[in-house]
């Protein structure tokens, strides 16, 4: 017999939805251990050969490789979970601040999503501190924001700008917990102001149930990832500025976070 909820949708049996769990971790992972393992033996000779081809610099080449590794994973999980993508049909205002909502440790590679690759992810210290990413974290030039001098960050920034590259932030710092924004910190509106480069909201639903806070086991989910417009720092000007540009922006989030849990579109 079919289960039905009372708005007439079709609810999946207990028992079969954790058999599909037990499905998809038993698929997922030693499939992600393989492409992880090959990325790494297969990395010296790629690196050369988009040296070679592209002639681009080592963190360009490297942040292409994380795109194509996030790719990978999204391949994998994808017979368990349904990508949805919103306003990517949005022009692209090149080199620029990118934040999102953070609720997972899979949103990282949900930015594989993207049409776009070369981004540098600011984050806190302790992703340098894994040994089997902190090189390639690195040698893609991502931002310290935790341990490392203000105008150390803003210099590497431009210098990724300049190349044609944009940064990414998780402006809450750390993944929530209950799903609901938290703080946003200001290390990315400031960026914004004194560097003039557009700030990108995106928004990410999902994810907390693929692969919530604490917890390794993963579960079939539907996933959203939205562009929002861009937002001009131009627009708030003054000392306070970049603290009027995180309100603007986390209330942009915010509302846009409801629609989509509401089933709205853009």
């Amino acid at each position: 017999m079919t289960a039905f909820a009372a708005d007439n949708k079709v609810v999946k049996p207990k028992p079969l939805a954790r058999l599909i769990a037990i499905a998809m971790n038993l698929t997922v992972y030693p499939l992600v251990a393989l492409w992880t393992l090959s990325g790494i033996l297969l990395f010296p000779l790629s690196f050369g050969i988009w040296k070679v081809v592209t002639g681009w610099g080592a963190g360009r080449i490297m942040r292409h490789f994380v795109w194509i590794y996030g790719r990978g994973w999204i391949a994998i999980i994808s017979p368990f979970v349904r990508f949805s993508r919103q306003g990517l049909s949005r022009e692209t205002p090149g080199p620029c601040i990118l934040v999102i909502n953070h609720l997972s440790f899979f949103d990282t590679y949900c930015m594989a999503l993207l049409p776009v690759f070369d981004i540098a992810f600011a984050v806190r210290a302790w992703p340098f501190r894994m040994i089997w990413y902190a090189y390639f974290m690195r040698l893609a030039e991502y931002l310290n924001v935790e341990s490392g001098e203000w105008q150390e960050i803003s210099r590497s920034a431009e210098g990724i700008f300049a190349g044609g590259g944009s940064v990414l932030f998780f402006p809450e710092g750390h993944r929530s917990r209950d799903g609901e924004l938290q703080h946003f910190y200001s290390g990315a509106f400031r960026l914004a102001v004194e560097t003039g480069r557009p700030v990108v909201p995106l928004c990410i639903t999902g994810t907390e149930t693929l692969l919530p806070p604490g917890r390794f086991w993963l579960r079939p989910a539907t996933v959203t990832l939205r562009v929002l417009e861009p937002v001009d720092p131009a627009g708030f000007p003054g000392p306070d500025g970049h603290a009027r540009l995180r309100k603007e922006v986390k209330t942009l989030i915010a509302a846009n976070l409801e629609q989509m849990r509401r089933g709205e579109g853009a």
